[in-house]
């Protein structure tokens, strides 16, 4: 096409022009530039275990899909809610627990242990974080942190639920294929999910909360109530998700309350981009894979992400999602003048 008879024009002008609900007024150009990303990941997440060269591998996507959902209940809470939350540790081990007793004492299958122990698991945890919902920042991050620790010296020293040694013989899942793709499909559905809640009417008090707390409390609005619910809701994802790393391993024990689980999702959401969502699942993509090539180092792993982080803060801290939404909004196209 010939320059003198048109012009470059960025192709999601267009789009939001018109509006973002009004689907049906755009060519079949436009639609792709919005469906081609969520297509992208949908497809990518279901090929995933598939394009794994070996169970050892297989297993490492899953450990990834667990570490994602941490990371993105961490997101929400942070970036939606303004609850710097350190306590992915404690979510973990919770959820663990509850679905190893749920299996152990009272024989109930994996089917029914996962959802049970993202409901209980998210209750326990949000009774037990209700007192700290008034403190803000990193009052309310030291607290978090200091759960998973002290749950897991409780366990230790009344020797509760196995002690140190932990419950074994947990039932696995019927199979693989149900293992990897339950974790695949729990991701999706969070992401999902969550994108379209912090949209609705509750999502945006949720934000005005964050953004100035006391204008909402004079409003009328009980805001400790909302921020009982956003707790919840992380909580349970983070339960669900220890929930299903206790059948993925046949065992749950103290080791779940690791800080493990509480500093990797940070340090994903901050390389994938925080208050994207699916920031964190890319950053878990990164880490977790390199974690696992990184074993034979030991500790020096930390000196890894150390790096990683720093570089990151340093070049690029928005995050690797931000960046890549914005190169792609870029896009133009020539059109008639």
């Amino acid at each position: 096409m010939s320059s003198q008879h048109a012009r470059k024009e960025r192709i999601d002008r267009g789009i939001k022009v018109r509006s973002d609900g009004l689907y049906a007024l755009m060519s079949l150009r436009e639609l792709s530039y919005l469906t081609l990303p969520r297509f992208i990941l949908i497809a990518g997440m279901m090929l995933l275990p598939v394009l794994m060269p070996d169970m050892y591998w297989q297993r490492v996507i899953s450990i990834v899909c667990i570490y994602t959902i941490l990371a993105i209940s961490f997101d929400f809470l942070a970036h939606y809610v303004g609850l710097v939350s350190l306590g992915g540790a404690f979510f973990i081990g919770t959820g663990g627990y509850t679905a190893g007793i749920l299996n152990t004492y009272f024989g109930l299958p994996p089917i029914l242990t996962v959802p049970l122990a993202a409901i209980i698991g998210g209750l326990i945890c949000t009774l037990m974080l209700l007192p700290c919902l008034p403190l803000k920042g990193v009052y309310f991050a030291i607290i978090t942190l200091m759960y998973p620790l002290f749950m897991a010296r409780i366990i230790e020293a009344f020797d509760i639920f196995g002690g140190t040694d932990g419950l074994i013989g947990i039932d696995n899942f019927s199979s693989a294929f149900v293992e990897q793709y339950l974790v695949v499909a729990m991701v999706l559905m969070f992401l999902s999910g969550i994108r379209r809640f912090v949209t609705t009417d509750m999502g945006l008090i949720f934000t005005a909360i964050m953004d100035n707390d006391q204008a909402v409390k004079a409003s009328g609005i009980n805001i400790a109530k909302y921020k009982a619910l956003a707790v919840f809701i992380a909580s349970a994802m983070g339960c669900m998700a220890g929930a299903c790393l206790t059948h993925i391993y046949m065992w749950t024990g103290i080791s779940q309350f690791a800080l493990d689980f509480s500093i990797l999702p940070i340090a994903a959401t901050v390389i994938g981009g925080s208050g994207t969502l699916i920031g964190p699942l890319l950053g878990c993509l990164i880490l977790v894979p390199v974690s696992e090539l990184l074993r034979d180092f030991g500790t020096l792993r930390i000196v890894f992400y150390a790096s990683i982080l720093v570089g990151f803060i340093l070049f690029r801290s928005d995050g690797i999602m931000v960046f890549g939404q914005r190169k792609y909004e870029q896009f133009e196209r020539w059109t008639k003048i």
